[in-house]
């Protein structure tokens, strides 16, 4: 089942020598995104960092959390009844 998330990335965390570039010069970046089994304090779900390399996660490098992302709130609908309506339909 898809689900649709909302969040937020600190652009001022990504590390330049983590950005790679492609053959059509489009600039990248490796992510790993965290999906909690319940949402924190704040609501949120789960979190992006940069990826790692195996050298990096070998030596228990720090990682780099860039943000975190959550289910956004579903606005209020308003449950309306027959009784609600009453007289107002026109048959």
């Amino acid at each position: 089942m898809s689900k649709f998330l909302t969040g937020g990335i600190n652009l001022s965390k990504i590390p330049k020598d983590k950005i790679t570039t492609d053959a059509n010069g489009n600039k990248w970046l490796n992510v790993v995104l965290w999906l909690n089994d319940t949402p924190d304090q704040y609501g949120n779900v789960g979190s992006v960092q940069v990826s790692q390399s195996l050298e990096e996660r070998d030596a228990k490098a720090p990682k780099t959390y860039l943000g975190n992302f959550k289910e956004p709130k579903k606005p209020e609908v308003p449950q309306v009844t027959v009784e609600d309506i009453g007289d107002q339909l026109p048959f």
